[in-house]
């Protein structure tokens, strides 16, 4: 590693800094040599390896003046996590690499640290290395290993009269960022609206992986297809869609929405459909699983929203408005 200039006359050399940073990080078993080292090692999965690798960009993903930097450093390693509860894996181990800008100091990134390493000890997951490096923008980007029980779930598998189903309250998040990007006004001043926005907020800032609800998805007899909401309903369940060749009809009445969400919004389900960043599940089983069945079995509310069908198209029965798109990482946010 190069060494990493300072950003401000607070931020430490590149190894002064990682040694902070890593210094409450401690590991399980399974970590045979973490921090320090050019390369960690870990024991060998018993099952299939899962392997995913995502990124948080600064004016793309967050501003440092909406949260706490705790919070953004437990929200960088979740996006990962929910790519490993997609599949129905168990996290494992995963890398760190930040980039930094001017003007970070490092007290800051040791807060970011603080929220990442707490959130990896609730996801029993390790931290195993790292890599710091000069930015113009303050990124966070992990890499994260996983490992797959008998069953994983795939986008592929999605099969004409599956039912569609998903976990949780769809389009909070999305609101939520509205809000902290002043985009969206409530109506009026009321006490339960000002509860309302901070609940939104709390949903983009502080979402979670459906860890434990993908591995019992997974773990059916037949695991079903799925796929995080991180897109938007739409668009998520588009890739189900299009890796497994057939189309899909979506009842709009039956999109699940939080108490927060209709104080707001009303009937107007366009953020439910299109909003991403819930990382709640999709997934798609065989006729005749109930609700309450699954939501007992998740551990978390379920919905049936609609059905696979032939074809290669979804029809939003019941929305009002045609529905278009949904968040997109290369083009901005409107």
């Amino acid at each position: 590693m190069r060494k990493l200039s300072e950003a401000s006359s607070k931020l430490s050399s590149e190894f002064e800094l990682i040694a902070r940073l890593t210094a409450g990080i401690r590991v399980s078993r399974r970590t045979i040599l973490g921090v320090g080292d050019d390369c960690a090692i870990v024991s060998r999965p018993r099952g299939q390896v899962l392997f995913t690798i995502d990124s948080l960009v600064e004016n793309v993903h967050f501003d440092l003046r909406w949260g706490s930097p705790q919070a953004l450093g437990a929200r960088a390693l979740t996006v990962n996590l929910s790519d490993i509860a997609a599949m129905g894996g168990r996290p494992r181990a995963c890398v760190v690499n930040l980039g930094v800008r001017e003007g970070i100091t490092s007290r800051k990134l040791e807060r970011i640290y603080s929220g990442l390493r707490d959130a990896a000890r609730e996801a029993s997951t390790d931290i195993v290395g790292g890599n710091v490096t000069r930015a113009r923008e303050l990124s966070i980007t992990i890499a994260l290993v996983g490992e797959a029980g008998r069953g994983v779930m795939r986008r592929d598998a999605a099969r004409p009269g599956d039912e569609i189903f998903v976990t949780g309250t769809l389009g909070d998040a999305a609101l939520g960022w509205r809000i902290l990007a002043g985009k969206l006004e409530a109506r009026g001043n009321t006490k339960k609206n000002r509860a309302a926005e901070k609940y939104l907020v709390e949903r983009f800032l502080r979402p979670h992986a459906r860890l434990y609800a993908g591995q019992r998805l997974a773990a059916l007899r037949s695991a079903p297809a799925a796929i995080d909401v991180s897109d938007g309903l739409i668009q998520d369940l588009g890739h189900i869609l299009e890796r497994s060749g057939v189309g899909a009809e979506i009842d709009a009445l039956r999109i699940p929405i939080s108490p927060a969400y209709r104080a707001l919004m009303g009937d107007d389900l366009v953020h439910a459909l299109t909003g991403g960043e819930d990382y709640e599940l999709i997934f798609c089983v065989k006729p005749g699983r109930a609700e309450s069945e699954l939501s007992r079995r998740l551990g978390v509310g379920v919905r049936r929203i609609g059905k696979i069908v032939r074809g290669r198209r979804v029809d939003v029965i019941g929305a009002g408005a045609p529905i278009d798109g949904g968040w997109d990482q290369l083009r901005s946010r409107g």
